[in-house]
């Protein structure tokens, strides 16, 4: 069996560090180590249009911007396809025949679908395109036949949403859907980077975000401005690294020759959070250490970014060519699908032989009677 990638964004904004962490980094380390036979990278813009009926405006110009920020991390078109969901309809298709392998009440029950419903406060007025999510996700998924998702903990409830149709398919319709497996991080912290306030999770909506395309300026300004601990109020008090989003991030981003060369009084992140423990650390220092941290992480990014920002027309070539390749690949599923299920009716030779052969049957049983 091939070793087959699937996975995307929704494109209601620019990416961001939680984006980086979380998904966007490790998948080029995956594209670039040549275990998979195929990658395929998908710009939701189908399913973003669910919470943004009223405003298609605000896809239609994130489209791109999503897209440099995929080529300014090193996703490269020639070892990964990167399309657009709207531009391949057999999703639609898929999506319309899995609907009925799900109940309202599951979909109702699944934890990722509870917390966005939450967030985006739909209460009662949620959109049936909204809440059948997991469904045209696990359409996206099978269509490319992917084994491997790389996601953030926060989409496991959507994978497995995925496994379940496919079994659920496959047990009706004989083996046909590849069942899918989740690949997280392998830093824990990179799971879910929490917002620049100390809230949950990084998210555009609550505007809590560094961009990966903001410039140097914003960068030291969002940092500077960060979370941390609240009790922290004087150098000599001892700090709280736990729950702190600078300490948080130096997680995830800190490596040991960044303390050499910005911060070389300390070996490595323990024991820089062994001193703010225990008191005698100021915030500002260790803010303007995650700041060089940060500005030499995204700096080439953000050339990179630049540098495609001036072929905005071979973007979108790339993306028509993504589209029209995984439209090729997701026809194949679809004529598959609709093979298991027996609705290929025009192909069915033994069907079409099977009911020539009744109505002659008939016609001759009714000459016999007359």
């Amino acid at each position: 069996m091939k070793n087959i990638i699937l996975t995307g964004d929704r494109p209601t904004g620019r990416l961001h560090l939680g984006h980086f962490v979380g998904s966007l980094s490790q998948r080029v380390e995956l594209q670039n180590s040549g275990k998979f036979d195929e990658i395929y990278i998908e710009i939701a813009d189908a399913q973003a249009t669910t919470d943004n009926a009223d405003n298609i405006e605000k896809i239609r110009q994130n489209i791109i911007e999503v897209a440099l920020d995929y080529l300014a991390c090193g996703i490269d078109p020639k070892k990964t396809t990167i399309f657009l969901q709207s531009q391949v309809p057999e999703l639609c298709e898929l999506t319309f025949y899995y609907l009925n392998l799900v109940t309202l009440s599951r979909l109702e029950r699944n934890p990722t679908v509870k917390q966005e419903i939450k967030m985006r406060g739909f209460k009662t007025s949620i959109p049936v395109g909204f809440l059948t999510y997991p469904i045209s996700q696990a359409a996206d998924i099978t269509a490319f036949n992917a084994n491997i998702v790389p996601v953030g903990d926060d989409q496991l409830p959507m994978i497995e949403q995925t496994r379940e149709i496919v079994r659920s398919f496959n047990s009706i319709y004989g083996e046909t859907l590849v069942e899918p497996k989740a690949v997280l991080p392998e830093n824990e912290t990179c799971c879910r980077l929490p917002g620049l306030d100390g809230k949950a999770k990084m998210s555009k909506s609550l505007g809590n975000c560094i961009y990966l395309s903001d410039s140097p300026e914003e960068i030291e300004e969002k940092v500077m401005g960060m979370f941390t601990d609240p009790n922290h109020l004087k150098v000599t008090d001892p700090g709280n690294t736990k729950n702190n989003p600078v300490f948080i991030y130096l997680e995830a981003f800190a490596k040991e020759e960044h303390f050499k060369k910005y911060l070389s009084e300390y070996k490595n992140l323990d024991e820089l959070k062994a001193h703010y423990e225990k008191g005698g650390l100021g915030d500002m220092k260790v803010k303007r250490f995650l700041n060089d941290v940060l500005q030499e992480t995204l700096e080439p990014i953000r050339k990179r970014r630049e540098e495609y920002q001036m072929k905005i027309p071979e973007v979108y070539q790339i993306l028509l060519e993504g589209s029209q390749k995984a439209r090729k690949v997701a026809f194949e599923t679809v004529t598959k699908v609709k093979n298991a299920m027996g609705i290929n009716y025009f192909e069915d030779l033994d069907l079409i032989n099977q009911q020539t052969l009744k109505f002659a049957k008939s016609k001759g049983d009714n000459t016999k009677n007359n």
